[in-house]
């Protein structure tokens, strides 16, 4: 019989079981998946690494695959509203029931090893992809990679976009240490794509140690830009001329598009696609909470970047798509992140700041976010909330036509907008 009988009683439960949150390593994970009864068919697999960008890579992937008739499984994370969400199959999250099912047989051959949340999850993920027996499973990292649990599944070609400081207590705290943990999804024989053409040399230096098959934006394969619209990509054996613009806004989507053409190029023998399909699959790419854009009365966007390279990101599209407009931020980090970095960044962009109370015990305290703003002298700044709700309320009142609501920081953040006003 199993433990729980509903979604949410599961992952509560999850949250307590294991003595660590985060507790990266194979052994355990790796020891109950061998246990678990399903029939093991390999699935070809693309596994995704880096600090930025993973999840804009799934959502092309996903949808180019998607363009072609493939059944394609997605695991993701976090959530953004929905803990559903990390599980899809073609595009779709996955009901309560199957995550529940799967979560009863791990629980039942587990025996007296104890699983962190995120494992719990990757292995339901593995055994739901495997029993609706997809043509393509696409596993995002959760943190790091040689030590995460999506690592005990040899991937058929794997995809590190770029790499900056975060999670320095479990990766390391230099460039070169976090881009080793990274790389360390590459594996010999299998295509090793670099969507960053400066990445730490670290992540290089370990695909060919690996002797796996290096392939490096900047140095394997190029795009370039002809317009808003149109853009080439250039590989060693393929020139594709005049592709449509990728649906996920942002100037670095262009790498990012890039090393997802390199990746699905270079596993052709494996999953035959079109030129048509990535063309579409370019087009009809979605991903919630990067650069959503939520029209009305009033505009408001949605960005889930927390770390300084996301943010700048966020600076160039703010540049490019909101010049000389107000912005007013409902703003909220988690006290592990650069706070200091990102304010500084954002200071000569936002006019108005509302700092939304999270009831999550990682965020920042509102005392703790207001010293950082006093240190870059912003001024400025609306506190005193009770919750994000009262928060956006007060930006969106003192907001005029035309003005810009900016909702950043953190994924919690932007799940409560999506959660209580979407």
């Amino acid at each position: 019989m199993a433990r729980f009988d509903s979604l949410d009683a599961w992952l509560n439960w999850q949250e307590q079981l294991h003595p660590r949150p985060i507790d990266l390593g194979l052994d355990r994970v790796t020891g109950v998946y061998q246990q678990l009864a399903f029939e093991r068919k390999k699935i070809p697999t693309i596994t995704v690494a880096g600090t930025n960008g993973k999840g804009s890579c799934i959502a092309f992937l996903e949808a180019i695959y998607r363009a072609q008739g493939y059944k394609v499984g997605a695991y993701t994370s976090p959530h953004i509203v929905r803990y559903n969400e990390r599980i899809r199959i073609n595009g779709k999250a996955v009901c309560d029931e199957e995550i529940c099912e799967a979560f009863a047989l791990i629980d039942s051959v587990r025996a007296e090893t104890s699983l962190s949340y995120f494992e719990f999850g990757t292995l339901a993920a593995l055994k739901i992809f495997a029993t609706a027996q997809v043509d393509v499973q696409l596993l995002e990292v959760g943190m790091g990679g040689r030590l995460d649990a999506v690592n005990i599944i040899d991937p058929d070609a794997a995809l590190v976009t770029t790499i900056a400081i975060d999670h320095v207590d479990w990766l390391g705290n230099t460039l070169e240490a976090i881009g080793r943990e990274k790389a360390g999804i590459f594996r010999s024989g299998v295509p090793a794509v670099i969507g960053d053409e400066h990445p730490p040399a670290s992540v290089p230096m370990s695909a060919l140690e690996k002797q796996s098959l290096l392939l490096q934006l900047g140095q394997n394969f190029f795009y370039r830009k002809q317009s808003v619209d149109s853009w080439d990509w250039f590989g060693e054996q393929q020139h594709i001329k005049e592709l449509p613009a990728p649906a996920i806004k942002g100037e670095h989507q262009f790498k990012n598009a890039s090393a997802v053409l390199m990746t699905v190029l270079s596993l052709q023998s494996l999953l035959p696609i079109s030129e048509l399909a990535i063309r579409n699959g370019l087009q009809q790419a979605q991903l919630m909470g990067r650069f959503q854009l939520i029209l009305g009365e009033k505009t408001v966007l949605l960005d889930v970047g927390h770390n300084p390279q996301a943010v700048q990101t966020l600076i160039d599209y703010l540049l490019v798509s909101f010049p000389k407009v107000k912005i007013h931020a409902v703003f909220a980090m988690m006290k592990d992140k650069d706070i200091s970095s990102v304010v500084s960044m954002m200071r000569d962009y936002v006019q108005d700041w509302y700092l939304a109370p999270l009831k999550n015990p990682r965020a920042a305290s509102e005392e703790v976010l207001i010293n950082y703003f006093q240190q870059q002298q912003i001024y400025s700044v609306n506190a005193g909330f009770t919750d994000f709700s009262s928060a956006f309320n007060a930006a969106y009142s003192n907001a005029l036509q035309g003005e810009l609501i900016l909702i950043f920081g953190s994924f919690f953040l932007v799940s409560e907008y999506l959660t209580k006003f979407a």
